[in-house]
């Protein structure tokens, strides 16, 4: 019996894995099992591809669609910057943490600027992993307490003098909830305004303080203490 179009459409919904999808890169084998053993204890993420080289990560963050690619710095063929500036050119929906070994400031920074949303060392917990991963895919930035400390004496090394004192009380208050994560959903929500005006406040500070992406607004808000403690 011919199905109809009903059916097919149905029958394509059940296919559809519901699951995060994960692609990791690493070099090493151990390593990358390591990765996978850690991230897949989360019923709702999947591994769905593993690359050996920075080329073949993003091929199989394209083929998969990935939403989270986590690369190692030092691939061969492609290195993690190349590898991240290619992907999130090409596939701004998906977001990069970088999982390496390098703690070097100049590293940090080109990848952050390449377009990566997290940084990682490989020397932290495994939680500190499963908590970068869980940011990325909220749309958060994620780097972990060392990083951290590179990211800010790098802000306050090369930043202007521009200070908080440029921004109104309400650009203020979007700036630090957007440091913290927060949507302009949410935002909005919390201020009780629309999403339009938070999204107006959020561009006009940004323009004021020569801010760039949501990353440089972290490293702002961290300098000028407007982060909750």
């Amino acid at each position: 019996m011919e199905r109809n179009a009903t059916q097919t459409d149905q029958e394509e919904r059940v296919m559809v894995d519901p699951r995060i999808k994960i692609v990791i890169a690493d070099d090493h084998p151990i390593v990358r099992s390591g990765i996978r053993a850690v991230l897949e204890q989360r019923a709702e993420w999947w591994v769905c591809g593993e690359a050996d080289n920075g080329e073949t990560a993003v091929r199989l963050a394209r083929e998969h669609a990935a939403k989270i690619v986590i690369l190692d710095y030092s691939l061969p063929v492609l290195n993690g910057l190349e590898a991240t500036r290619i992907i999130r050119r090409t596939m701004p929906e998906t977001e990069v943490l970088i999982y390496t070994m390098h703690e070097d400031e100049s590293l940090i920074r080109e990848t952050l600027r390449a377009g990566a949303r997290g940084y990682l060392l490989k020397i932290e917990d495994d939680s500190e992993l499963v908590a970068a991963v869980a940011a990325l895919i909220r749309g958060q930035t994620y780097f972990s307490p060392r990083v951290s400390e590179c990211v800010l004496q790098d802000f306050l090394d090369g930043q202007s003098d521009v200070t908080s004192r440029n921004l109104t009380n309400r650009e203020r208050e979007v700036v630090r909830f957007v440091s913290e994560g927060e949507s302009n959903k949410r935002i909005a929500a919390r201020l009780g305004v629309s999403v339009k005006t938070v999204d107006s406040h959020r561009t006009t500070a940004m323009r004021k303080l020569g801010l760039r992406n949501a990353v440089d607004l972290v490293r702002y808000a961290i300098r000028n203490k407007l982060t909750l403690p």
